[in-house]
């Protein structure tokens, strides 16, 4: 039960604003109640709940949440959610106070914590990906500027072969010359 709740808690920490976050419905669905109870409970405690513990998505941000879960059961919602920080949802589970909320928020403390340590464990890889991103433009400037060579040369070339034609067109039409060297028999008087 332990890991597959981690994994469902893992799919429903999403990245606001530079913050891992969970919205209001998802703590609702973990914790066993409706969405509108977690934020009467927020109301009811503002002291709880500063702003670094709690925001409103904003309009933008809830479109790309809404377009990265296109199966999720958020089609009929008429608010936009809440996004709680780490900080935010450990403040809520005393608030709430039942025993679910606080075994789930166990849970969520465990998966937040294994995703900071892996992003510590894994931080070189932002570097190489970033490495490997300019690595990238570097080679695309690159075949950009050899394409542009071949295309200069191409029109060169072409240039050229009108040249030779127009050459060739102007010695075929220059008038005809007496031969000069040895007669035929033929030809002869």
């Amino acid at each position: 039960m332990e890991i597959l709740l981690s994994i469902n808690i893992k799919e429903k920490i999403y990245n606001l604003r530079d913050l891992e976050v969970m919205l209001d419905s998802d703590l609702a669905e973990l914790y066993g109640v409706e969405t509108k109870r977690i934020n009467e409970a927020v109301i009811r405690n503002p002291d709880k709940f500063p702003d670094d513990f709690i925001f409103e998505c904003s309009q933008e941000e809830w479109k790309i949440l809404k377009s990265q879960n296109a199966t999720s059961n958020w089609g009929g919602r008429r608010h936009i959610p809440k996004a709680f920080t780490e900080q935010g949802v450990y403040m809520l589970a005393t608030v709430l106070k039942s025993v679910q909320a606080t075994e789930v928020t166990i849970s969520i403390m465990r998966t937040f914590t294994k995703l900071r340590h892996y992003a510590l464990e894994h931080s070189d890889l932002s570097v190489h990906i970033h490495k490997l991103h300019q690595e990238m433009l570097q080679n695309k400037q690159w075949t950009k500027d050899r394409l542009s060579a071949v295309a200069d040369a191409i029109i060169m070339l072409e240039e050229s072969f009108d040249e030779l034609k127009e050459m060739v067109s102007q010695i075929g039409a220059a008038k005809e010359v007496e031969a000069i060297g040895f007669l035929r028999s033929s030809t002869k008087q």
